[in-house]
């Protein structure tokens, strides 16, 4: 059974779980966002699309970044969140997590330094919440966006897949090419097998 994501608890206990960079600072702004030329790792944007969390290890990150983006929390409060999005019916994630799993993953959250930010991939392309803008608007500027420069990075595709998941699109190399307007084999050249693993998630989602 799919269950629908309730984000209210979260909203009513001002947990933050989106945050925009705070230090990179913007090659250039617009009214719909911001545009960073070198990427940003520090734009964290939890449940930002209808997609669930499929792995313990995507959910173990997911814990990490809520403990860093809340770092005034006590470990009574944590747990609560943590208890929250670990049950399967509050439409967070897509497996059951048994209650060793649970206190072993907040257990190891808990040790994790604050100083030093979550992993988080880089992206180039951030759009305001309030933006007004479709999600194709969106995947037309990062196109656009992103055509500016002729090499293509891991961090341009990882933007478009975001987006092409966001419409309920499969992604696929070729789509993805076309999309740059280049080769297949560019495409493979460009991704790691990180973000080829990412794909099949987003895809598995649909």
């Amino acid at each position: 059974m799919s269950y629908d994501r309730t984000l209210e608890y979260l909203n009513k206990k001002r947990v933050i779980y989106r945050r925009g960079p705070i230090n990179d600072k913007p090659t250039e702004e617009f009214t719909w966002g911001a545009y960073y030329e070198q990427g940003t790792n520090e734009c964290y944007e939890l449940f930002r699309s209808s997609a669930k969390i499929t792995t313990y290890k995507s959910l173990r990150w997911h814990l990490y970044v809520l403990w860093y983006l809340n770092a005034g929390l006590d470990q009574n409060a944590f747990e609560d969140i943590v208890r929250h999005v670990c049950d399967k019916k509050n439409g967070f994630i897509t497996f059951n997590v048994s209650e060793q799993l649970l206190q072993s993953m907040m257990y190891e959250v808990s040790l994790k330094d604050l100083e030093e930010p979550p992993y988080n991939k880089t992206r180039k392309i951030i759009f305001k919440d309030n933006s007004g803008l479709t999600l194709n608007e969106k995947l037309s500027i990062v196109g656009k966006m992103i055509g500016r420069t002729k090499k293509v990075s891991e961090s341009d595709i990882y933007d478009i897949m975001l987006y092409m998941h966001d419409l309920g699109l499969k992604i696929t190399i070729k789509k993805l090419a076309e999309h740059f307007g280049c080769t297949i084999r560019t495409i493979h050249r460009n991704m790691s097998n990180e973000l080829k693993k990412e794909k099949e998630i987003l895809n598995n989602e649909l």
